[in-house]
């Protein structure tokens, strides 16, 4: 076949594709040819410039904001949300409708998920998901404690409860708070069976959801009572923290604080967190940032829901 040939069968097989809207099998039927012909002389269409394939964002999508994200910070995944205000409580309702889209879409049968409590992000999640089908034997399990005041501990049951029904998987629950007094308080509840049950899933999670969390503690986690004192966080900040993952302090480089409020904590250890193959960050709002940055240099992260705005901060650093 000569090349002026070559071309000629090149452009009518490309505008059969592309134009008429016939399938490969279809061509290949239609015009005497093999199907792996047909897909040799679409992709040569390209080459040759012939066809020119683009892709439009939609308004509202931030493709080359993630892919600045992903390349410049080395995350397997960043989702952007287009916000109306930089605020922290629009934030929340928004991350919240990409995560429960995210959850719905990518949830495989099999997988344990790993949920935080106490992030206000996550809780809008599970409240903006709808039940997924077509999925069997999910397991949800509670990575941080959610008890505490009795008032505010219904928030950390409804979202590992609406999670597991959503899936119409299996609930792990965590029975006991995510901060304690001291360090012997934390060892005899770990060594309750339902917490230990718990606990002995974080090493096997194929998916972590967690919040992050600014220098000062969110309104549901201080309605919690699952806080440390003014002077405890005083300690962490003039040690550098930015920011916590599930209570676990970072300074701004990544690293964990260096502070006994550590061993105090019920919940996912942030090496355990790191392990998991996919640990997914929904957070944003002006008051993140810099807790953001850190869970994803510190490698603690490997992908990320977030705003615009926060986004932008992100790669000005």
């Amino acid at each position: 076949m000569g090349r002026a040939d070559e071309l000629r069968l090149m452009t009518r097989v490309a505008r059969l594709y592309y134009d008429v809207g016939l399938k490969q099998p279809e061509i290949a039927t239609r015009l005497r040819l093999s199907q792996p012909k047909v897909s040799r002389l679409l992709k040569g269409a390209q080459d040759e410039g012939i066809v020119r394939i683009s892709v439009r964002a939609p308004s509202g999508t931030n493709p080359q904001l993630e892919e600045a994200l992903e390349s410049g910070y080395g995350l397997t995944e960043v989702e952007i949300v287009d916000i109306s205000r930089d605020e922290d409580a629009t934030a929340v309702r928004e991350l919240g409708a990409a995560a429960a889209f995210h959850v719905e879409t990518t949830v495989r049968s099999g997988d344990l998920i790993g949920v935080s409590s106490w992030s206000a992000s996550l809780l809008a999640m599970v409240d903006a998901m709808h039940p997924v089908s077509g999925v069997t034997d999910v397991r949800v399990v509670q990575i941080l404690g959610g008890g505490g005041d009795p008032a505010a501990e219904g928030h950390a049951t409804h979202l590992v409860r609406r999670l597991t029904d959503l899936l119409h998987g299996e609930g792990t629950f965590l029975p006991a708070p995510s901060s304690v007094g001291s360090v012997a308080a934390r060892d005899v509840l770990l060594q309750d069976p339902f917490v230990a049950r718990a606990v002995a899933l974080f090493d096997q999670l194929d998916v972590a959801y967690v919040g992050i969390g600014g220098q000062e503690p969110s309104g549901l986690l201080a309605s919690s009572g699952n806080v440390f004192s003014p002077d405890e966080l005083r300690i962490v900040r003039e040690a550098g923290g930015v920011g916590d993952i599930g209570l676990r302090y970072l300074c701004a480089n990544g690293n964990p604080v260096d502070s006994p409020l550590d061993e105090r904590v019920i919940g996912i250890e942030l090496a355990q967190l790191r392990r998991v193959p996919r640990a997914v960050a929904v957070a944003g709002g002006p008051g993140k940032t810099e807790a953001i940055r850190a869970a994803i240099v510190g490698g603690w992260i490997n992908c990320l829901i977030t705003d615009t705005y926060t986004a932008e901060r992100l790669l000005d650093r």
